[in-house]
């Protein structure tokens, strides 16, 4: 009789598609380095910005801002993939230029019955694909070990960001820059480096994507660039 080994279940199974698509839109392949970008603020700094625009891969997400010539270097100029959601408060640059990048569409709450939205910020001719909630949202909830479903629970954009760079290209060098809840998980209000706050939504935790995020900085391929 021949034994057939059980081909081991990976985190990533089932989204190889999507990590091919992301890799079409980096700037060099193989990726060995991804550039994963929160909101908060940052003071200037041109090693943090040449370090993301040196980057393979740059992800970013929601109301995110660039660079521009003549001004400080903080964040770096470029941005390959956004990952954004319906209720973005969009800046001049998320949809600047958005024929040129990857628009992956961050919908968790579509998981737990909210109405579909069609923001009017939006281009009309926009072209995006949605994150695959019952790929995606299950094997982030069990790495928050957060009862996700039954408590209507949703990650925040940036931690989806994160992790999907982190277990996509699990041989690439991580660098992350403005993430505030990594060394202030009780924060309850967030504070854009664009301008403006707005309150941490009751459906994320916070405390536990921080928790999740400082351990993946304990491995030699993460680091977070304040």
């Amino acid at each position: 009789m021949t034994l057939i080994a059980e081909r081991a279940v990976t985190i990533t199974d089932g989204l190889d598609y999507l990590r091919d698509l992301m890799t079409t839109y980096a700037r060099r392949t193989p990726v060995a380095s991804v550039a994963v970008l929160g909101n908060a603020p940052l003071a200037p700094s041109d090693d943090r910005a040449q370090a993301i625009d040196d980057a393979d891969l740059v992800i970013r997400v929601n109301s995110f801002v660039l660079d521009e010539p003549g001004e400080p270097r903080v964040q770096g100029s470029r941005a390959d993939v956004v990952i954004w959601n319906r209720i973005t408060r969009p800046t001049r640059f998320t949809f600047d230029r958005y024929r040129e990048r990857l628009y992956l569409l961050a919908e968790p709450m579509r998981f737990h019955g909210r109405p579909e939205a069609w923001p009017m910020s939006w281009p009309p001719d926009l072209g995006f694909v949605p994150l695959p909630n019952a790929e995606v949202l299950p094997r982030i909830g069990d790495e928050l070990d957060i009862p996700w479903r039954a408590e209507k629970l949703a990650p925040t954009t940036g931690f989806t960001a994160a992790w999907l760079a982190v277990n996509l290209f699990p041989g690439a060098d991580i660098r992350l820059a403005g993430f505030s809840f990594i060394d202030n998980p009780g924060q309850t209000e967030w504070t854009y480096q664009g301008g403006g706050t707005s309150p941490v939504a009751p459906e994320h935790r916070i405390e536990a994507e921080a928790r999740v995020m400082n351990d993946w900085l304990k491995e030699e391929r993460v680091s977070l660039w304040r």
